[in-house]
């Protein structure tokens, strides 16, 4: 059975806080404890917040600029006449605005992503196995938009201590039939069923699930940095109307 909570007791994180010392405090003060197995998800602000993520910007649309390794795509909306910009960061990770957020953030600053998220989940997840003498792992979160599909949903930037990928290559399905590509992306589907408890304005950044014991294993398990498709394997590296002015431009030439 799976199972997820969002301790309480997690305050306002401010640059210079011991996030491991507050979430493992939150921990150690909910009923349900810390147990063998664990996955311990933590919201991508309180990381950055702790880390001194804060940069001083006027317009949030230079700091994306900034933070923008390759553009994907472009939009102004014609009702509002706002921009918005897919882009690749510096992480690899594609998103909105390169992750760059200019919510619950001092005036005329903004915040960046955590520099390295996977060394921050490791981080963490050693102080807490050291503290609660159990192996847990760590999962580091932020919240996405989708290709094709409306809405958000919270992904992992970061892990530690967890198998990110569930390969199911060379098992059989119901019907004995081979599967060949099924890879199904835990770490994003664990982080999405923290948000259910975790919510975005309750004040509680962290949750617990509990259930998947087989997916937390050694520190040294590759990280969330393995999961953007970027690169060679990127079958949309562009978006529609760039892709077409793209091939409009090459024939003219």
């Amino acid at each position: 059975m799976l199972a997820a909570w969002a301790p309480a007791g997690i305050g306002e994180i401010a640059a210079g806080t011991d996030l491991a010392l507050v979430v493992g405090d939150a921990l150690a003060a909910d009923p349900e404890g810390l147990s063998a197995g664990d996955i311990v998800v933590v919201t991508s602000k309180i990381v950055s917040k702790a880390e001194g993520r804060f940069v001083v910007a006027d317009d949030r649309e230079d700091a994306i600029t900034a933070e923008t390794v390759r553009v994907v795509a472009s939009r102004t909306s014609p009702a509002t006449g706002h921009t918005t910009r897919i882009v690749e960061n510096r992480l690899g990770i594609v998103s909105a605005a390169a992750g760059v957020d200019a919510s619950n953030t001092p005036e005329g600053t903004v915040l960046l992503l955590p520099e390295d998220p996977d060394r921050s989940a490791r981080d963490l997840a050693t102080a807490l196995r050291a503290r609660f003498g159990v192996d847990v792992g760590v999962l580091v979160s932020d919240t996405l938009g989708r290709a094709w599909r409306d809405g958000q949903v919270d992904q992992a930037i970061g892990a530690a201590g967890v198998h990110v990928f569930e390969d199911l290559r060379g098992f059989v399905d119901t019907q004995g039939r081979p599967l060949s590509v099924t890879l199904p992306c835990v770490a994003d589907e664990i982080c999405s069923a923290a948000e259910l408890v975790k919510g975005k304005a309750t004040g509680r950044p962290v949750a617990v699930v509990r259930g998947r014991a087989d997916l937390v294993g050694g520190l040294d398990l590759p990280g969330a940095r393995t999961i953007p498709r970027t690169g060679p394997t990127d079958m949309f590296r562009k978006g529609y109307d760039e892709a077409f002015a793209d091939g409009v431009a090459s024939v003219a030439r």
